[in-house]
C-alpha cells in the first residue's frame, strides 16, 4: 500500500462510505481534524458507525442533529459522550480492554477505517502510534483503510506501536499539542489512602495503576521503596519523579526486565517527552500488557484500581451510576485477576469513603441498577482513608464488619443495621 499525502483532512476522509465502521483513535492521541471533517460530511454520510474507547476532545458527530450519520459503540464512556451514552443516542460495550483487538483480528467486528494519530516517520519512514498503543494496534492491522494525522508532537515510541508509513492510505500533516491531563496535588484524603496504599507494597514489587488523585497520592507514597517496576495499563507523570530517584528499575521484572510496560499513556508534556525515543519505554498492545498470562508472571504483583461503589460484601461497581453508564470495564478485571494469581501479588480497590458530596461509597447494597465490574470472589483488598479491608475467602460477617470499619465514621452505624436488614448479618 502507498500512502497519499492529502493537503487537508476534508479529502482524507472522502475514503469513509455510508455503512463504513470507523475506529478512532484514543486519549491524547484523539484525531480531532479528521474527525470534524468527517462530521462534516454527515449529509452524504449514513449509517456510519463510530467504535472508539477513551478519547478526547470534542465529539461532534455524537450531536442528535447527526443520528442518522453517526451510530456510537463505544468501550469506554468518556466526559465527551456520557450525555449521549446516558440519553440513549450513544451505546456502551461492556467488554474486557485485553478482549477487544481479538474482537478487530477475529474479524467479529470487522473495521473499514482506522483514523489515527502517528508520529513523523523516521528516516525509514517508520511512525509510531506514541502515547496509545492500547487497542489501536489491531485496529490498524485489521482495518481496509488506516487515515493518519501526522503530528511531531506524537512521540515515537518503543514497543510494538511502529508502522511503516506504506500501511497508511491517507495522511494529513498537522502541527498541535496532544491532549495533557491535569496534574493536581492529591487532596488530604487521597494522600492518606495513597499511603494505606503504600505500605501494602513490598520493595521489588510491579505496579499497575490507573488514572487519577489516588493513583498519583500512591506513587508520592513510594518514594522511600526500591526496586519496583510499572506494567501498566497506562502511565501518567507520576512515574518520572520516580523512575529519576531510581524507586522505579524493573529489575525485578519476570517479564520485560527493567523496562516501563503500557498500553498507553497520558499525562502532560513532560510526560509525552519522557517517553519520546525512551528505550526504558515499551508501549505495548493491550492483549499483551493486560493478558493475565503476562501479568502473573511477575510475583509481587499489585494492582491498583478504583471504584464508583463497592457494598458491604465487596462487590464492585466501577462503571455505572445506577443505570446511568458513566466510564467503562476497562482493564480492571484483567489486572485484579493477574494479580491475584502473581506469586505474593495483591489486587487492591482503592476509593475515598464518600464522595466530595457527601455521599457514601461504601454501601449496603449497591444502587439500584448499577453494574458489577469485579465480582465479590475476586476482591481482596479494599483502602479508605479509614485503612484497608482484606476480604479475600473471608465470610460475608466478617466481611461486613470489615467493610463498616473502613466507612466513613458517620456512615458506619447505619451500614450495621442495613446490613441486618438485607442480609441478617448482625454486627
Amino acid at each position: 500500500m502507498n500512502s497519499k499525502y492529502c493537503s487537508n483532512a476534508e479529502e482524507a476522509v472522502q475514503i469513509i462510505k455510508s455503512g463504513h465502521r470507523v475506529f478512532v483513535h484514543t486519549a491524547a492521541a484523539t484525531p480531532v481534524r479528521l474527525l470534524e471533517a468527517m462530521t462534516a460530511r454527515h449529509n452524504e454520510l449514513r449509517d456510519v458507525e463510530i467504535v472508539s474507547a477513551h478519547t478526547e476532545g470534542p465529539a461532534p458527530y455524537a450531536a442528535d442533529e447527526y443520528a442518522k450519520s453517526f451510530k456510537i459503540s463505544a468501550f469506554f464512556v468518556g466526559h465527551n459522550i456520557r450525555k449521549a451514552v446516558q440519553r440513549g443516542r450513544a451505546h456502551y460495550v461492556p467488554i474486557f480492554l485485553s478482549e477487544i483487538p481479538a474482537l478487530f483480528r477475529s474479524g467479529e467486528m470487522p473495521l473499514d477505517v482506522a483514523m489515527v494519530t502517528v508520529s513523523k516517520p523516521n528516516a525509514k519512514g517508520f511512525c509510531s502510534l506514541g502515547c496509545s498503543v492500547d487497542i489501536s494496534n489491531a485496529a490498524i492491522d485489521n482495518a481496509k483503510y488506516v487515515i493518519a494525522q501526522v503530528n511531531p508532537n506524537m512521540p515515537f515510541v518503543h514497543g510494538n506501536g511502529i508502522l511503516h508509513m506504506d500501511k497508511i492510505t491517507h495522511y494529513i500533516e498537522v502541527d498541535e499539542p496532544l491532549f495533557e491531563l491535569p496534574i493536581n496535588e492529591p487532596s488530604a484524603i487521597e494522600r492518606k489512602i495513597g499511603e494505606n496504599v503504600a505500605e501494602l507494597i513490598d520493595d521489588g514489587a510491579t505496579l499497575q495503576m490507573g488514572i487519577g488523585g489516588i493513583p498519583n497520592a500512591v506513587l508520592h507514597s513510594l518514594s522511600g521503596h526500591r526496586g519496583l517496576g510499572i506494567h501498566s495499563e497506562m502511565i501518567s507523570d507520576g512515574i518520572i519523579p520516580l523512575y529519576e530517584r531510581g524507586v522505579i528499575t524493573g529489575m525485578n521484572k519476570k517479564t520485560d526486565l527493567g523496562k516501563i510496560v503500557a498500553g498507553f499513556a497520558f499525562g502532560s508534556r513532560k510526560l509525552y517527552d519522557f517517553i519520546n525515543e525512551n528505550p526504558i519505554v515499551n508501549m505495548m498492545d493491550v492483549s499483551y500488557v493486560n493478558d493475565t498470562r503476562t501479568i502473573r508472571m511477575n510475583p509481587n504483583f499489585i494492582a491498583i484500581n478504583s471504584a464508583i461503589e463497592i457494598d458491604v460484601l465487596g462487590q464492585v461497581c466501577a462503571d455505572s451510576i445506577g443505570t446511568k453508564h458513566y466510564s467503562g470495564v476497562g482493564g480492571q478485571m484483567d489486572f485484579i485477576r493477574g494479580a491475584a494469581l502473581s506469586e505474593g501479588g495483591k489486587a487492591v480497590l482503592a476509593l475515598p469513603s464518600r464522595t466530595k458530596k457527601g455521599i457514601p461509597r461504601i454501601v449496603s447494597t449497591l444502587n439500584n441498577g448499577a453494574s458489577v465490574v469485579t465480582t465479590r470472589a475476586h476482591v481482596q483488598y479494599v483502602a479508605t482513608e479509614y485503612g484497608v479491608a482484606y476480604l479475600y475467602a473471608q465470610n460475608l460477617k466478617e466481611r461486613v464488619k470489615r467493610m463498616i470499619n473502613i466507612a466513613h465514621p458517620e456512615d458506619r452505624e447505619n451500614l450495621a443495621k442495613m446490613a441486618y436488614d438485607a442480609y441478617k448479618i448482625l454486627i
